[in-house]
This record gives structure tokens, sequence and C-alpha cells, in this order.
């Protein structure tokens, strides 16, 4: 009888805990999906930020990917706060500086093309 008293106890304290979460999220002007959202741009960014090194050695196909991904990292980011991110600032602007490159490449390749 204690032992399902105890369950009870700890299922109505995680049931509490996720309410609060929820609500300090919508607190802070922020939709729980875009959090989520950002959650996994996050673990995308890490990705991307490594991929985002070998720059150089990067096949066409694979930049496509790059520019794809992120795309989708960025506008995740736009919708949550920046002081929620601020420590992942550097990595952020590594991979736009990245993705930058890329697009000025593509770009030029595509006006030689043309000429």
């Amino acid at each position: 009888m204690e032992f399902v008293a105890i369950i009870y106890i700890l299922i109505f304290m995680i049931i509490a805990l996720i309410a609060f979460s929820v609500f300090q999220i919508r607190l802070a002007g922020i939709k729980v999906k875009d959090f989520w959202g950002f959650i996994q741009a996050n673990q995308m960014l890490d990705k991307l930020y490594i991929f985002s090194k070998k720059y150089n050695n990067m096949t066409p196909q694979e930049q496509v990917i790059f520019l794809s991904e992120a795309e989708k990292v960025f506008s995740a980011f736009d919708r949550i706060p920046n002081m929620i991110w601020e420590d992942e600032y550097r990595k952020y602007s590594e991979v736009l500086d990245t993705y930058k490159n890329i697009r000025v490449d593509r770009w030029n390749n595509d006006t030689e093309k043309v000429k």
C-alpha cells in the first residue's frame, strides 16, 4: 500500500514539473512547439558546426545539404529569444559564415556558367 502511494506521489511530481516547465516556456513568450524545434535545431547546429570546418572539401551535393539544414537551424533559432541561445552564438556565427560563403561561391559559379 505504501509502495502505491509513493508511485502516485512520484507521478504527481513529474506531472507538476512538466506543467511548471511548460508554464515557464510560455511565460517567456515561446511556444512549446518552437522550443522543442529549437532543442532539435541546437543538436543539428553542433553537427553543422563540425561539418562547416571542412567547408573547402565539400562536394556540391554536400553544400546543398548543408545549406538546407542550415536554413532550418536559422529558422528555429529566429523564433527563440537571443538570451536563451547566447552560449551557442560562436557556433551559430561560424555556421552562418560558412553558409554565406557557400551561397556566394554557388552564385559565382552560376554566374560564370551563364557567361
